[in-house]
């Protein structure tokens, strides 16, 4: 039995990581790599991925990525979704196994395997529901639209506003003159 491991949430500038992992337990047909699916997609496969599977999904903070960083942060969601999934296999999308030594890993397993597809949509429309959850309580970002990735429209948005209590200060943005490695001062 396959457990896939896939994250929503790596790359953003606000808002959580997501991970999911997923063994299914009947097939589920149009699986994708969410990326390659529209949200109208996702959401449909959502559900049927829910009633086909056991799976398990962790959200990180944004202060829990600004603290630990995103390395660690996506080796202790591997971590718990491998404490509280039985599984004879655990793989995860991507050229990296985290210094999990019984994680397999593959480039575009998401893509390509079932499971670990199945997980980047369960990751994915969390992350992305969440987001839009937020929304509401900070307009002024437009997060429903661009999820907290560093799109143009949201890099000025933070020009405008400064960051909220969403975004992860330890992304250093260029657009604003930040360097890495450099102490982002707090806005609160």
């Amino acid at each position: 039995m396959l457990c896939g491991i896939d994250e929503a949430g790596r790359g953003p500038i606000a808002g959580p990581l997501v991970v999911a992992g997923v063994v299914l337990n009947k097939t589920v047909k149009e699986l994708n790599d969410s990326k390659k699916l529209s949200e109208k997609k996702r959401e449909e496969l959502f559900d049927k991925i829910v009633n086909a599977s056991q799976y398990h999904i962790v959200f990180k903070t944004n202060k829990q990525i600004d603290l630990k960083g995103i390395s660690q942060c996506l080796k202790e969601s591997i971590q718990e979704i491998m404490e509280n999934i039985s599984a004879d296999e655990f793989l995860m999308d991507g050229n990296t196994s985290f210094g999990i030594q019984t994680l397999q890993h593959k480039i575009k397993a998401d893509a390509t395997v079932m499971e670990v597809s199945a997980a980047s949509i369960l990751a994915k429309v969390s992350r992305d529901r969440y987001m839009c959850k937020v929304s509401k309580k900070y307009p002024e970002y437009n997060f429903q639209k661009h999820k907290g990735y560093g799109t143009k429209a949201h890099v000025e948005k933070i020009k405008e506003f400064g960051r909220s209590e969403l975004h992860r200060y330890s992304f250093k943005l260029k657009e604003l003159g930040e360097e890495k490695g450099g102490i982002q001062k707090s806005l609160f």
